[in-house]
Order: structure tokens, then C-alpha cells, then sequence
């Protein structure tokens, strides 16, 4: 029976990881931007395109639907053709791996930035993470991988409860709860502290989160102690090196007193 729902489990794994035809993401990464931005610690939030990122996205009213750390090169790991591990994430069918980053490369990507984590806590966050490899994730709850096949209308309150998946195995973990946990191996919040909320619906989903594989990736996105971090504004944006289409390119910068002094049309 037990190999019966592994076998089950992988064939609709392999359907909901099958990536949609006609993907284009509006903004794609700036790869030599998002290489030389990237430091170990990050979380880098993607916005997928195969059937589960769809349904994710939809559950959590969110952009992205998948989450992966960065932790720089994960000792001598490499992929075929030489390139670093760098990402330790986990994949729905795969389990907690590590990739390279040119995996995301072509991808509508946002870097999340823990505020003030220390160097060594950097260390334990991206340590506890690796040493995850090969765990696996679940697939033999198969009530658990249907309901991510049919995405019908669901109440916003539950919402984020079908997002659980699996049987809670400690070692059979989604993307976004390895990398809270991760954190939470040091102490390093996500969320807003619960003394600091009035609402009690609130209050109550995210002790729930807190203590369960609810985290979603949208959680990096709107936590307080994580910066935003925009590699074309790291590495040094200059709207006017621009080249427009319908505009002559000049890499000469405008004067700033042209920028100073306002054009006045005279009244008629």
C-alpha cells in the first residue's frame, strides 16, 4: 500500500510541477545585477510558472509562489556543467536540494534580506538549511496533493490551511517552512510579534503559522525584518544612461543645473 501512494503521489507531483506554456515574466532578473547582490542569508522569492505555483499564488493572493535560500557555494557541490550550488530550497517530488542560480536566472525574482542578523547566526541559518539536503518531501498524502488540482473558490480564511502539505514528518518539509525554520534556529523573527496585534483572527493564524508548515513565500515579502533588496538599484541606477527606442542613445549624463532649472511656457 505504501509504495502504492508513493507511485500516486509522484505521478500527480509530476503534473503539478509541469511548467505552463507561454510563460514571459514582466520584469526578469538582471543576472550579473542578481550574482554580485546575492549574499549568503537571502531569501530569494520566485514567481513560478508550472500548475502548483499557480495555485499558490491564488491561495495566497501573492506574487510568488516559491521561496529558496541563498547560502553561497554549498562546499565542492556542483551541478554538470560545473556551475556552484548556491540555493538549498525544496521542490515538491525532489525534496530539499541544492541548485544553481542560474535556475531562477530568467524568472521574475525579489531578494528578501534579514535586518541586523549577525555573522555567525548567518552561518547557523545557512548551515541548518544545507545540512537538510536529502530530506524528503511527502507525497504519500494524496488527499493533500488533490487539493492543489482543483482550485476551486476557497474562503479566505482557509486559504492558507490548504497550503499545508503532507504528513508533518519532520524530515518532509515545503519551501517555505525549511526556511523558517531555518531562522527560527536562531531566534530571527518573521512575522509580527503577537503583543503587538489587536486583532484576534490575526493573533490566532499566525500562532497557527508559527507552529506548522503554513509559512508562504509572501511572508519574507511583508515581514518588517526583511529589507527588500532591488539588484538594479545596488548596483547603481542611473535613469538617465537609459536607452530609450524612440530616443537616441547618449551615455552622457544631463547636467544637473538642466535638471535644476524648470522650462516655463510663456502664456499665450
Amino acid at each position: 500500500m505504501h509504495w502504492m501512494l508513493t507511485g500516486i503521489g509522484q505521478t500527480i507531483a509530476q503534473y503539478l510541477n509541469r511548467e505552463e506554456e507561454g510563460y514571459e515574466p514582466f520584469t526578469p532578473s538582471d543576472p550579473e545585477a542578481l550574482r554580485a547582490v546575492l549574499r549568503p542569508g537571502d531569501v530569494l522569492l520566485v514567481e513560478g510558472n508550472n500548475h502548483i505555483s499557480g495555485v499558490i499564488k491564488y491561495l495566497t493572493q501573492s506574487t510568488w509562489s516559491h521561496a529558496a535560500l541563498y547560502v553561497g557555494p554549498i562546499g565542492e557541490r556542483t551541478t554538470a556543467d560545473g556551475e556552484s550550488l548556491v540555493l538549498v530550497e525544496a521542490n515538491l517530488g525532489q525534496g530539499v536540494v541544492g541548485s544553481p542560480l542560474s535556475k531562477y536566472l530568467s524568472y521574475h525574482t525579489r531578494i528578501c534580506r534579514p535586518i541586523g542578523l549577525t555573522d555567525d547566526d548567518c552561518a547557523r541559518v545557512c548551515t541548518y538549511a544545507a545540512e537538510r539536503i536529502g530530506f524528503d518531501y511527502d507525497v504519500k498524502n494524496i488527499f493533500d496533493l488533490l487539493r492543489y488540482l482543483f482550485p476551486l473558490p476557497v474562503p479566505q480564511r482557509w486559504r492558507r490551511r490548504m497550503m499545508a502539505l503532507g504528513s508533518g514528518h519532520p524530515t518532509r518539509i515545503i519551501c517555505s517552512a525549511l526556511i523558517a525554520q531555518a531562522f527560527d534556529h536562531v531566534r530571527y523573527p518573521i512575522l509580527l510579534r503577537i503583543a503587538r496585534l489587536n486583532s484576534k483572527t490575526a493573533r490566532r493564524d499566525i500562532l497557527e503559522i508559527r507552529h506548522s508548515p503554513l509559512y508562504a513565500p509572501r511572508d519574507f515579502d511583508i515581514s518588517p525584518y526583511f529589507a527588500l533588496v532591488k539588484p538594479t538599484v545596488e548596483k547603481g541606477f542611473d535613469y538617465r544612461r537609459m536607452a530609450w527606442a524612440h530616443l537616441p542613445h547618449t551615455h552622457e549624463a544631463v547636467p544637473e543645473a538642466a535638471c535644476d532649472a524648470p522650462s516655463i511656457v510663456p502664456a499665450h
